[in-house]
């Protein structure tokens, strides 16, 4: 029985043991990460060249007390939606067979670049175009991927060893757009539903651009009781480089309110405010309202 005892002592004092490791690996680690996981930060959001100005810059910043190995280079991804109104990005490195990608024909100086702690670096960017291009808008993605050298992590593995390695890499995607000649920003919005739910109004719209710019707007839209008092509102950006989904989430609250309820829903480019007016193609806007029944 003493030995029996002795021995589940000594079982359980190895996995207290083990335990702790593990949760001095996990908090260590999760340390570190928040430091690697600061990355790098890159401004503006969004890059404009055009025919009469083909060169820009970026902006980058090492925020951490180490230094950061960053690397420029540029993908092709444009906003798309499915059904349900979900938004995907996804970035494409070759094979690139888009006619409004300009990929090809930008370049960043420097590609490669050691940030030091605390440091910040100009990246100058210049379009090379070719010639008789059509006019309107053309797209890439500056991907911006940092990284540090390997670091020592303590993970609990096999017998309480704790040798693992990671090499955290960090990676942000800025809009670059392109235009030339006569720019026109136009969409249309069609096959708009709405559902009611228990404490919601889920709005879908199918969104069309039919101009030759990315459309760069704000969506307003307001939940109005019989008498146009506000009950709830919901608003934020928009781009809509050709066709997408968009997914309407209006919060439906209650109180004294009349019915019937009303869906009053705007589309315009006035209001961004993370975009320079002078950057933006102004287009049409769309006005939507109906009657929740």
């Amino acid at each position: 029985m003493f030995t029996s005892f002795s021995s589940s002592v000594s079982f359980a004092k190895r996995n207290r043991i083990k335990r702790v490791v593990i949760v001095f690996a996990v908090l260590l680690l999760t340390c570190l990460a928040s430091e690697l996981f600061a990355g790098v930060l890159a401004a503006p959001t969004v890059v404009f060249l055009s025919d009469k100005n083909r060169t820009g810059r970026i902006h980058l910043e090492n925020p951490s007390n180490k230094p950061k190995e960053v690397e420029i280079y540029f993908s092709f991804g444009i906003p798309t939606s499915d059904s349900l109104g979900n938004i995907n990005l996804v970035l494409q490195d070759s094979s690139i067979t888009d006619s409004r990608s300009c990929v090809d024909w930008v370049r960043a100086f420097p590609r490669k670049i050691i940030l030091p702690p605390n440091g910040s670096q100009v990246v100058r960017l210049l379009a090379r175009p070719p010639k008789d291009l059509p006019d309107g808008e053309y797209w890439a993605r500056i991907v911006v991927r940092s990284q540090e050298g390997e670091s020592s992590i303590p993970m609990a593995e096999g017998n309480e060893q704790i040798t693992t390695k990671l090499n955290m890499i960090m990676q942000t995607a800025i809009s670059l757009k392109y235009r030339t000649g006569d720019l026109a920003a136009q969409i249309e919005m069609n096959n708009i539903s709405y559902t009611v739910k228990e404490k919601q109004i889920l709005i879908l719209a199918d969104l069309k651009n039919t101009g030759n710019v990315s459309y760069l707007g704000v969506y307003n839209c307001l939940l109005l009781d019989a008498d146009n008092k506000v009950i709830s509102t919901t608003k934020g950006n928009l781009a809509v480089y050709r066709e997408m989904r968009k997914r309407i989430n209006l919060p439906l609250i209650k109180g004294d309110y009349k019915l019937p309820y009303t869906i009053d829903l705007k589309i315009t480019c006035e209001g961004r405010t993370d975009i320079d007016r002078n950057d933006i193609i102004f287009g049409n806007e769309i006005a939507y309202s109906a009657v929740v029944e």
